[in-house]
Protein backbone atom coordinates (compact mmCIF):
# COMPACT_ATOMS: atom_id res chain seq x y z
CA UNK A 1 0.00 0.00 0.00
CA UNK A 2 2.73 2.22 0.81
CA UNK A 3 4.87 1.76 -2.56
CA UNK A 4 1.76 2.14 -4.38
CA UNK A 5 1.00 5.40 -2.81
CA UNK A 6 4.77 6.88 -3.15
CA UNK A 7 4.32 5.55 -6.82
CA UNK A 8 1.68 7.78 -7.60
CA UNK A 9 2.77 10.89 -5.31
CA UNK A 10 6.11 10.22 -7.86
CA UNK A 11 3.53 10.27 -11.10
CA UNK A 12 1.78 13.39 -9.95
CA UNK A 13 4.83 15.51 -8.80
CA UNK A 14 6.95 14.30 -11.79
CA UNK A 15 9.55 17.75 -11.18
CA UNK A 16 11.04 17.51 -7.06
CA UNK A 17 12.68 20.52 -5.42
CA UNK A 18 16.13 19.31 -6.23
CA UNK A 19 14.95 19.44 -10.31
CA UNK A 20 13.67 22.99 -10.34
CA UNK A 21 16.97 24.23 -7.89
CA UNK A 22 18.52 22.07 -10.99
CA UNK A 23 16.32 24.33 -13.44
CA UNK A 24 17.72 27.55 -11.72
CA UNK A 25 20.78 26.54 -11.70
CA UNK A 26 21.28 26.17 -15.07
CA UNK A 27 18.99 29.31 -15.72
CA UNK A 28 21.69 31.30 -13.93
CA UNK A 29 24.75 29.56 -15.35
CA UNK A 30 23.11 30.62 -18.86
CA UNK A 31 22.87 34.57 -17.68
CA UNK A 32 26.24 34.34 -16.42
CA UNK A 33 28.10 32.90 -19.57
CA UNK A 34 25.33 34.85 -21.80
CA UNK A 35 28.72 35.81 -24.03
CA UNK A 36 29.68 32.17 -24.73
CA UNK A 37 26.45 30.23 -24.93
CA UNK A 38 24.96 33.35 -27.98
CA UNK A 39 28.26 32.74 -29.51
CA UNK A 40 27.22 29.08 -30.03
CA UNK A 41 23.76 30.51 -31.41
CA UNK A 42 24.99 32.47 -33.30
CA UNK A 43 27.14 30.24 -34.89
CA UNK A 44 24.54 27.82 -35.46
CA UNK A 45 22.35 30.54 -37.33
CA UNK A 46 25.82 31.94 -39.31
CA UNK A 47 26.97 28.43 -40.17
CA UNK A 48 25.31 25.48 -42.36
CA UNK A 49 28.12 23.31 -41.03
CA UNK A 50 26.48 23.68 -37.15
CA UNK A 51 22.75 24.45 -38.05
CA UNK A 52 21.85 20.90 -36.09
CA UNK A 53 23.02 22.89 -33.05
CA UNK A 54 19.32 24.30 -33.10
CA UNK A 55 18.00 20.69 -32.78
CA UNK A 56 20.46 19.40 -30.20
CA UNK A 57 18.32 20.71 -27.12
CA UNK A 58 15.30 19.52 -28.10
CA UNK A 59 16.38 16.50 -28.71
CA UNK A 60 17.93 16.55 -24.65
CA UNK A 61 14.40 17.42 -23.05
CA UNK A 62 12.83 15.18 -24.95
CA UNK A 63 14.93 12.38 -24.15
CA UNK A 64 15.21 13.71 -20.43
CA UNK A 65 11.24 13.71 -20.59
CA UNK A 66 11.31 10.19 -21.54
CA UNK A 67 13.06 8.85 -17.82
CA UNK A 68 11.30 11.63 -15.94
CA UNK A 69 9.38 8.54 -14.06
CA UNK A 70 12.51 7.03 -13.39
CA UNK A 71 14.60 10.31 -12.16
CA UNK A 72 12.13 11.28 -9.74
CA UNK A 73 11.86 7.96 -8.41
CA UNK A 74 16.05 7.97 -7.68
CA UNK A 75 17.69 9.02 -4.40
CA UNK A 76 18.23 12.69 -5.09
CA UNK A 77 20.87 13.82 -2.32
CA UNK A 78 23.10 16.54 -3.23
CA UNK A 79 26.90 15.84 -3.99
CA UNK A 80 29.00 18.99 -2.50
CA UNK A 81 32.16 17.10 -4.01
CA UNK A 82 30.61 17.69 -7.38
CA UNK A 83 31.61 21.41 -6.60
CA UNK A 84 35.16 20.88 -6.96
CA UNK A 85 34.45 19.67 -10.75
CA UNK A 86 32.32 22.64 -11.36
CA UNK A 87 35.29 24.70 -10.04
CA UNK A 88 37.59 22.73 -12.29
CA UNK A 89 35.44 23.45 -15.41
CA UNK A 90 34.97 26.94 -14.26
CA UNK A 91 38.76 27.78 -14.06
CA UNK A 92 39.10 25.97 -17.49
CA UNK A 93 36.72 28.20 -18.86
CA UNK A 94 38.82 31.15 -17.71
CA UNK A 95 41.43 30.21 -19.36
CA UNK A 96 39.77 29.43 -22.70
CA UNK A 97 38.55 32.39 -22.57
CA UNK A 98 41.41 34.62 -21.89
CA UNK A 99 43.14 32.53 -24.78
CA UNK A 100 40.49 33.69 -27.24
CA UNK A 101 39.96 30.08 -27.74
CA UNK A 102 36.08 30.01 -28.26
CA UNK A 103 35.24 26.32 -28.76
CA UNK A 104 36.85 25.35 -25.56
CA UNK A 105 35.11 28.15 -23.76
CA UNK A 106 31.93 26.38 -25.24
CA UNK A 107 32.58 22.88 -24.03
CA UNK A 108 33.43 24.27 -20.95
CA UNK A 109 30.08 25.82 -20.28
CA UNK A 110 28.50 22.02 -21.68
CA UNK A 111 30.49 20.28 -19.61
CA UNK A 112 29.02 22.22 -16.17
CA UNK A 113 25.34 21.29 -17.06
CA UNK A 114 26.17 17.35 -16.06
CA UNK A 115 28.34 18.87 -13.24
CA UNK A 116 25.23 20.82 -12.25
CA UNK A 117 22.63 17.69 -12.46
CA UNK A 118 25.77 16.04 -9.83
CA UNK A 119 25.82 18.36 -7.05
CA UNK A 120 21.65 19.23 -6.97
CA UNK A 121 20.68 16.23 -7.50
CA UNK A 122 22.80 13.63 -7.21
CA UNK A 123 25.48 11.45 -9.23
CA UNK A 124 22.77 8.99 -9.50
CA UNK A 125 20.56 11.36 -11.52
CA UNK A 126 23.55 12.01 -13.46
CA UNK A 127 24.26 8.74 -14.70
CA UNK A 128 20.82 7.92 -15.23
CA UNK A 129 20.71 11.31 -17.73
CA UNK A 130 23.99 10.07 -19.22
CA UNK A 131 23.66 10.35 -22.83
CA UNK A 132 20.90 13.13 -23.14
CA UNK A 133 23.21 15.11 -21.01
CA UNK A 134 26.62 13.52 -23.17
CA UNK A 135 24.46 14.06 -26.44
CA UNK A 136 24.31 18.02 -25.40
CA UNK A 137 28.25 18.05 -26.41
CA UNK A 138 27.22 17.45 -30.23
CA UNK A 139 25.19 21.58 -29.73
CA UNK A 140 29.24 22.58 -29.36
CA UNK A 141 29.97 24.08 -32.92
CA UNK A 142 33.14 22.16 -33.60
CA UNK A 143 34.92 20.93 -36.42
CA UNK A 144 37.25 23.35 -38.50
CA UNK A 145 40.09 22.25 -36.84
CA UNK A 146 39.20 18.52 -39.22
CA UNK A 147 39.28 20.34 -42.68
CA UNK A 148 42.87 20.29 -43.38
CA UNK A 149 43.37 16.85 -42.89
CA UNK A 150 40.35 15.88 -44.36
CA UNK A 151 40.68 17.98 -47.54
CA UNK A 152 44.07 16.02 -47.60
CA UNK A 153 42.43 12.95 -47.48
CA UNK A 154 39.49 13.85 -49.89
CA UNK A 155 42.60 14.66 -52.64
CA UNK A 156 44.71 11.78 -51.35
CA UNK A 157 41.86 9.15 -52.19
CA UNK A 158 40.60 11.17 -55.46
CA UNK A 159 43.93 11.34 -56.79
CA UNK A 160 44.87 7.51 -56.57
CA UNK A 161 41.53 6.55 -57.47
CA UNK A 162 41.83 8.14 -60.74
CA UNK A 163 45.79 6.95 -61.18
CA UNK A 164 44.06 3.59 -60.92
CA UNK A 165 41.44 4.67 -63.29
CA UNK A 166 44.04 5.24 -65.42
CA UNK A 167 43.74 8.77 -65.80
CA UNK A 168 46.89 10.86 -65.57
CA UNK A 169 47.20 13.50 -62.90
CA UNK A 170 49.06 16.03 -62.21
CA UNK A 171 49.03 17.26 -58.61
CA UNK A 172 50.07 20.57 -56.74
CA UNK A 173 49.35 20.00 -53.15
CA UNK A 174 45.19 20.13 -52.96
CA UNK A 175 45.28 21.40 -56.67
CA UNK A 176 45.42 18.35 -59.90
CA UNK A 177 44.97 18.94 -63.53
CA UNK A 178 43.76 16.39 -66.04
CA UNK A 179 44.04 16.21 -69.65
CA UNK A 180 40.34 17.93 -69.50
CA UNK A 181 41.28 20.40 -66.62
CA UNK A 182 41.97 21.92 -63.65
CA UNK A 183 40.73 20.35 -59.94
CA UNK A 184 40.67 21.50 -56.09
CA UNK A 185 39.66 20.08 -52.98
CA UNK A 186 38.64 23.17 -51.04
CA UNK A 187 37.01 23.70 -47.46
CA UNK A 188 33.30 23.01 -49.19
CA UNK A 189 34.72 19.76 -50.65
CA UNK A 190 36.21 18.48 -47.02
CA UNK A 191 33.38 16.32 -46.00
CA UNK A 192 32.96 18.28 -42.84
CA UNK A 193 29.66 18.53 -43.33
CA UNK A 194 28.42 14.97 -44.03
CA UNK A 195 30.69 14.21 -41.42
CA UNK A 196 29.06 16.14 -38.39
CA UNK A 197 25.90 15.47 -39.70
CA UNK A 198 26.54 11.59 -39.85
CA UNK A 199 28.32 11.31 -36.37
CA UNK A 200 25.32 13.57 -34.75
CA UNK A 201 22.37 11.19 -36.24
CA UNK A 202 24.31 8.11 -35.85
CA UNK A 203 24.91 8.50 -32.35
CA UNK A 204 21.40 9.36 -31.37
CA UNK A 205 20.66 6.30 -33.48
CA UNK A 206 22.66 4.18 -31.51
CA UNK A 207 21.48 4.97 -28.32
CA UNK A 208 17.97 4.49 -29.48
CA UNK A 209 18.45 1.17 -31.55
CA UNK A 210 20.40 -0.69 -29.56
CA UNK A 211 21.07 -1.73 -25.96
CA UNK A 212 24.57 -2.99 -25.40
CA UNK A 213 27.16 -0.92 -25.33
CA UNK A 214 29.08 -2.40 -27.88
CA UNK A 215 26.86 -2.22 -30.47
CA UNK A 216 26.55 1.47 -29.43
CA UNK A 217 30.29 1.50 -30.27
CA UNK A 218 30.38 -0.02 -33.11
CA UNK A 219 27.60 1.90 -35.23
CA UNK A 220 29.17 5.04 -34.20
CA UNK A 221 32.64 3.94 -35.55
CA UNK A 222 30.72 3.29 -38.61
CA UNK A 223 29.02 6.58 -38.71
CA UNK A 224 32.75 7.97 -38.38
CA UNK A 225 34.33 5.80 -41.01
CA UNK A 226 31.91 5.85 -43.69
CA UNK A 227 31.19 9.11 -44.58
CA UNK A 228 35.50 10.02 -44.35
CA UNK A 229 35.20 7.13 -47.39
CA UNK A 230 31.93 8.10 -49.11
CA UNK A 231 32.96 12.01 -49.17
CA UNK A 232 36.31 10.15 -51.01
CA UNK A 233 34.37 8.50 -53.46
CA UNK A 234 32.00 11.35 -54.33
CA UNK A 235 34.56 13.54 -55.06
CA UNK A 236 36.25 10.58 -57.13
CA UNK A 237 32.93 10.53 -59.13
CA UNK A 238 32.94 13.95 -59.35
CA UNK A 239 36.27 14.41 -61.47
CA UNK A 240 35.17 11.55 -63.08
CA UNK A 241 31.45 12.88 -64.41
CA UNK A 242 33.12 15.80 -64.94
CA UNK A 243 36.04 14.74 -66.91
CA UNK A 244 34.06 12.20 -69.00
CA UNK A 245 31.44 14.89 -69.91
CA UNK A 246 34.66 17.11 -70.86
CA UNK A 247 33.71 19.60 -68.47
CA UNK A 248 30.25 19.93 -69.24
CA UNK A 249 28.95 18.20 -66.02
CA UNK A 250 30.00 18.17 -62.04
CA UNK A 251 31.69 21.76 -62.39
CA UNK A 252 29.59 24.00 -60.45
CA UNK A 253 26.84 23.93 -58.28
CA UNK A 254 25.55 21.13 -59.62
CA UNK A 255 28.21 18.67 -58.16
CA UNK A 256 26.81 19.90 -54.53
CA UNK A 257 23.47 18.57 -55.68
CA UNK A 258 25.28 15.46 -56.59
CA UNK A 259 27.01 15.33 -53.31
CA UNK A 260 24.01 15.45 -51.04
CA UNK A 261 21.53 12.98 -53.20
CA UNK A 262 24.85 10.39 -52.80
CA UNK A 263 25.37 11.28 -49.29
CA UNK A 264 21.61 11.08 -48.29
CA UNK A 265 21.62 7.51 -49.99
CA UNK A 266 24.75 6.34 -48.25
CA UNK A 267 23.08 7.46 -45.01
CA UNK A 268 19.70 5.79 -45.65
CA UNK A 269 22.23 2.83 -46.57
CA UNK A 270 24.42 2.50 -43.01
CA UNK A 271 21.03 2.92 -41.10
CA UNK A 272 19.33 0.05 -43.44
CA UNK A 273 22.33 -1.94 -42.37
CA UNK A 274 22.34 -1.17 -39.04
CA UNK A 275 18.83 -1.95 -38.22
CA UNK A 276 19.12 -5.77 -39.21
CA UNK A 277 21.10 -6.03 -35.98
CA UNK A 278 18.71 -3.54 -33.77
CA UNK A 279 18.01 -4.56 -30.14
CA UNK A 280 14.11 -4.58 -28.73
CA UNK A 281 13.98 -3.63 -25.04
CA UNK A 282 12.45 -6.90 -25.03
CA UNK A 283 15.50 -8.71 -26.69
CA UNK A 284 17.65 -7.62 -23.87
CA UNK A 285 17.62 -6.43 -19.96
CA UNK A 286 17.23 -2.81 -20.31
CA UNK A 287 20.22 -0.98 -18.30
CA UNK A 288 18.21 1.36 -16.40
CA UNK A 289 16.98 0.88 -13.01
CA UNK A 290 13.72 -0.74 -13.33
CA UNK A 291 10.78 1.14 -11.11
CA UNK A 292 10.73 -1.06 -8.28
CA UNK A 293 14.75 -0.76 -7.85
CA UNK A 294 14.77 2.89 -8.05
CA UNK A 295 11.29 3.49 -5.54
CA UNK A 296 13.56 1.27 -3.35
CA UNK A 297 16.57 4.03 -3.43
CA UNK A 298 14.20 7.09 -3.10
CA UNK A 299 14.84 9.05 0.00
CA UNK A 300 13.07 11.71 1.44
CA UNK A 301 15.04 12.79 4.17
CA UNK A 302 17.23 15.78 1.97
CA UNK A 303 16.15 18.99 3.68
CA UNK A 304 15.16 21.69 1.24
CA UNK A 305 16.95 24.00 3.00
CA UNK A 306 20.27 21.95 2.14
CA UNK A 307 18.74 21.64 -1.79
CA UNK A 308 18.80 25.49 -1.39
CA UNK A 309 22.03 26.19 0.14
CA UNK A 310 23.91 23.59 -2.54
CA UNK A 311 22.20 25.70 -5.18
CA UNK A 312 23.41 28.62 -3.81
CA UNK A 313 26.99 27.43 -3.15
CA UNK A 314 26.38 26.49 -6.98
CA UNK A 315 25.34 29.94 -8.43
CA UNK A 316 28.32 31.54 -6.60
CA UNK A 317 31.04 29.32 -7.70
CA UNK A 318 29.75 29.68 -11.13
CA UNK A 319 29.51 33.55 -11.06
CA UNK A 320 33.42 33.98 -10.03
CA UNK A 321 34.61 33.05 -13.23
CA UNK A 322 33.14 35.51 -15.45
CA UNK A 323 33.47 38.01 -13.15
CA UNK A 324 37.11 37.80 -12.94
CA UNK A 325 37.48 37.75 -16.69
CA UNK A 326 35.24 40.57 -16.95
CA UNK A 327 37.62 42.07 -14.77
CA UNK A 328 41.34 41.43 -16.50
CA UNK A 329 39.30 42.44 -19.80
CA UNK A 330 39.02 45.79 -18.09
CA UNK A 331 42.73 45.86 -16.58
CA UNK A 332 43.94 45.82 -20.49
CA UNK A 333 44.58 49.69 -21.92
CA UNK A 334 47.37 49.12 -24.42
CA UNK A 335 46.99 51.78 -26.70
CA UNK A 336 48.27 50.40 -29.78
CA UNK A 337 51.97 51.57 -31.06
CA UNK A 338 53.75 51.34 -34.38
CA UNK A 339 56.52 49.21 -35.40
CA UNK A 340 60.21 50.25 -36.36
CA UNK A 341 63.34 49.24 -35.78
CA UNK A 342 66.98 50.41 -37.10
CA UNK A 343 68.93 48.90 -40.32
CA UNK A 344 71.79 46.94 -38.47
CA UNK A 345 75.01 48.20 -40.69
CA UNK A 346 74.76 48.08 -44.11
CA UNK A 347 74.20 44.70 -45.69
CA UNK A 348 70.19 45.63 -46.54
CA UNK A 349 68.43 48.74 -48.02
CA UNK A 350 65.16 49.63 -48.15
CA UNK A 351 63.73 48.44 -51.67
CA UNK A 352 62.45 50.70 -54.08
CA UNK A 353 59.72 47.81 -55.28
CA UNK A 354 57.64 45.18 -54.02
CA UNK A 355 59.05 41.00 -54.14
CA UNK A 356 55.50 40.25 -55.41
CA UNK A 357 51.58 41.38 -55.09
CA UNK A 358 51.55 38.46 -52.60
CA UNK A 359 50.14 39.61 -49.24
CA UNK A 360 48.98 37.56 -45.92
CA UNK A 361 45.16 38.01 -44.87
CA UNK A 362 44.72 39.17 -41.50
CA UNK A 363 40.98 39.78 -40.14
CA UNK A 364 40.45 42.53 -37.54
CA UNK A 365 42.19 45.39 -36.79
CA UNK A 366 45.94 44.48 -36.06
CA UNK A 367 49.17 46.42 -36.04
CA UNK A 368 51.08 46.40 -39.68
CA UNK A 369 54.62 46.54 -40.53
CA UNK A 370 55.37 45.66 -44.62
CA UNK A 371 58.79 46.82 -46.26
CA UNK A 372 61.28 45.06 -48.62
CA UNK A 373 64.37 44.79 -48.94
CA UNK A 374 66.91 44.36 -50.90
CA UNK A 375 71.26 43.59 -50.32
CA UNK A 376 73.92 43.84 -51.88
CA UNK A 377 73.69 41.12 -54.32
CA UNK A 378 70.66 42.29 -55.36
CA UNK A 379 68.70 39.08 -53.46
CA UNK A 380 65.07 40.46 -52.60
CA UNK A 381 63.43 39.96 -49.13
CA UNK A 382 59.74 40.43 -48.25
CA UNK A 383 59.13 41.49 -44.50
CA UNK A 384 55.71 41.33 -42.75
CA UNK A 385 55.31 42.34 -39.17
CA UNK A 386 51.72 42.10 -37.67
CA UNK A 387 50.50 42.52 -33.96
CA UNK A 388 47.48 42.59 -32.05
CA UNK A 389 46.49 44.04 -29.02
CA UNK A 390 43.77 43.93 -26.54
CA UNK A 391 43.09 40.57 -28.12
CA UNK A 392 39.41 39.21 -28.87
CA UNK A 393 36.99 36.99 -30.72
CA UNK A 394 37.27 38.86 -34.35
CA UNK A 395 40.70 40.68 -33.24
CA UNK A 396 42.97 37.99 -32.54
CA UNK A 397 46.32 36.62 -33.82
CA UNK A 398 45.60 33.05 -34.03
CA UNK A 399 42.28 33.07 -36.36
CA UNK A 400 41.26 30.89 -39.25
CA UNK A 401 40.35 34.06 -40.77
CA UNK A 402 44.50 34.80 -40.37
CA UNK A 403 45.72 33.22 -43.66
CA UNK A 404 48.62 32.80 -46.12
CA UNK A 405 46.47 32.83 -49.05
CA UNK A 406 42.44 32.87 -49.68
CA UNK A 407 40.83 29.81 -50.90
CA UNK A 408 38.99 31.09 -53.50
CA UNK A 409 39.39 34.04 -55.75
CA UNK A 410 42.95 34.34 -55.42
CA UNK A 411 45.78 34.06 -57.90
CA UNK A 412 48.07 32.24 -55.09
CA UNK A 413 48.34 29.01 -54.03
CA UNK A 414 49.47 26.88 -51.17
CA UNK A 415 51.76 24.18 -52.70
CA UNK A 416 53.21 23.02 -49.56
CA UNK A 417 53.72 23.85 -45.69
CA UNK A 418 56.14 21.87 -43.22
CA UNK A 419 58.37 22.67 -39.84
CA UNK A 420 61.57 23.97 -40.45
CA UNK A 421 64.87 24.37 -37.69
CA UNK A 422 67.16 27.07 -38.77
CA UNK A 423 70.36 28.04 -36.65
CA UNK A 424 70.03 31.74 -36.36
CA UNK A 425 73.38 33.24 -35.01
CA UNK A 426 73.67 30.83 -32.66
CA UNK A 427 69.78 29.68 -32.00
CA UNK A 428 67.81 27.37 -32.94
CA UNK A 429 64.88 28.90 -34.30
CA UNK A 430 61.65 26.82 -35.41
CA UNK A 431 59.34 28.57 -37.94
CA UNK A 432 57.19 27.33 -40.73
CA UNK A 433 57.56 27.18 -44.35
CA UNK A 434 55.49 27.46 -47.09
CA UNK A 435 55.39 27.35 -50.72
CA UNK A 436 53.58 29.47 -52.80
CA UNK A 437 52.79 29.98 -56.40
CA UNK A 438 51.06 32.10 -58.59
CA UNK A 439 50.77 31.99 -62.34
CA UNK A 440 53.84 34.59 -62.55
CA UNK A 441 56.07 34.04 -59.38
CA UNK A 442 57.39 31.60 -56.93
CA UNK A 443 57.65 32.51 -53.33
CA UNK A 444 59.16 30.74 -50.09
CA UNK A 445 57.53 32.08 -46.99
CA UNK A 446 58.83 31.38 -43.44
CA UNK A 447 56.74 32.61 -40.25
CA UNK A 448 56.16 32.47 -36.98
CA UNK A 449 54.76 33.45 -33.70
CA UNK A 450 56.10 35.67 -31.17
CA UNK A 451 54.13 36.32 -27.69
CA UNK A 452 55.57 37.63 -24.50
CA UNK A 453 59.02 36.98 -25.83
CA UNK A 454 58.28 33.46 -26.38
CA UNK A 455 58.44 32.22 -30.48
CA UNK A 456 56.55 28.96 -31.81
CA UNK A 457 54.68 27.83 -34.82
CA UNK A 458 52.07 26.28 -32.99
CA UNK A 459 48.53 28.07 -32.75
CA UNK A 460 47.56 26.28 -29.75
CA UNK A 461 51.07 26.99 -28.06
CA UNK A 462 50.21 30.44 -29.09
CA UNK A 463 47.01 30.47 -27.59
CA UNK A 464 48.37 28.80 -23.86
CA UNK A 465 50.74 31.75 -24.04
CA UNK A 466 48.46 34.18 -25.00
CA UNK A 467 46.34 32.50 -21.59
CA UNK A 468 49.27 32.66 -19.40
CA UNK A 469 50.37 36.26 -20.38
CA UNK A 470 46.90 37.69 -19.71
CA UNK A 471 46.62 35.56 -16.69
CA UNK A 472 50.00 36.84 -15.16
CA UNK A 473 50.63 40.00 -16.94
CA UNK A 474 47.45 41.18 -18.70
CA UNK A 475 49.76 41.76 -21.71
CA UNK A 476 48.20 39.75 -24.91
CA UNK A 477 50.30 41.45 -27.35
CA UNK A 478 51.09 38.55 -29.85
CA UNK A 479 53.05 39.20 -33.54
CA UNK A 480 53.44 36.89 -36.52
CA UNK A 481 56.62 37.80 -38.28
CA UNK A 482 57.10 37.03 -41.80
CA UNK A 483 59.78 36.71 -44.59
CA UNK A 484 59.47 35.83 -48.30
CA UNK A 485 61.56 35.61 -50.99
CA UNK A 486 61.61 34.99 -54.76
CA UNK A 487 62.73 31.42 -56.23
CA UNK A 488 62.86 30.53 -59.91
CA UNK A 489 62.93 26.59 -60.19
CA UNK A 490 63.79 24.83 -56.32
CA UNK A 491 62.17 26.21 -53.41
CA UNK A 492 66.00 25.59 -51.69
CA UNK A 493 67.32 28.29 -54.41
CA UNK A 494 65.10 31.12 -51.80
CA UNK A 495 66.59 29.55 -48.12
CA UNK A 496 70.61 30.90 -48.06
CA UNK A 497 68.75 34.72 -48.26
CA UNK A 498 65.62 33.90 -46.04
CA UNK A 499 68.56 32.65 -43.34
CA UNK A 500 70.91 35.59 -44.07
CA UNK A 501 68.34 38.13 -43.69
CA UNK A 502 67.37 36.73 -40.11
CA UNK A 503 70.60 36.46 -39.20
CA UNK A 504 71.54 40.14 -40.01
CA UNK A 505 67.96 41.65 -38.85
CA UNK A 506 66.10 39.19 -36.66
CA UNK A 507 67.71 40.84 -33.30
CA UNK A 508 67.11 44.21 -34.21
CA UNK A 509 63.27 43.10 -35.40
CA UNK A 510 62.56 41.12 -32.08
CA UNK A 511 63.98 44.25 -29.97
CA UNK A 512 61.26 46.26 -31.82
CA UNK A 513 58.49 44.33 -30.57
CA UNK A 514 59.75 44.19 -27.04
CA UNK A 515 60.25 48.32 -27.16
CA UNK A 516 56.30 48.56 -28.61
CA UNK A 517 55.15 45.53 -26.08
CA UNK A 518 56.33 48.08 -23.08
CA UNK A 519 55.29 50.47 -23.96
Amino acid sequence: MNTLSSTENLNRNPISLAGLMTILAVAGIMIFYHVTAWSMVATWYRSETYAHGFLILPFVIYLIWTKRKSIVALDQQPSPTALIGLCVLGFFWLISELASVQVLAQYALVAMLPAVVAVIMGYRVMFAMAFPLVYLFFAVPFGDVLIPPLINFTADFTVNALQLSGIPVYREGTFFSLPTGNWSVVEACSGLRYLIASVTLGTLYAYLTYRSLSRRLIFIAFSIIVPILANGVRAYLIVMTGHLSDMQLAVGVDHLIYGWVFFGFVMLLLFWVGSLWREDSSEIINNDYSEKQLTKTRNNSVSNKKTILITCATLIITSIWPIYATYLEEDEAYVQQEFSFYLPDNKWHIASNSVSDWKPIYIGEPGRFEQHYVNNENEMISLYVTYYYNQRQGNELISSGNVLVQEMDSPWRKISEAKRSVMINSRDVTIRQTQLRSHSHNLLVWSWYVLGGDETINPYMAKALLARNRLLSSNDMGTEIIIAAPYEVQPDEAIPVLQQFLTDMLPAILNGLEDISEQ
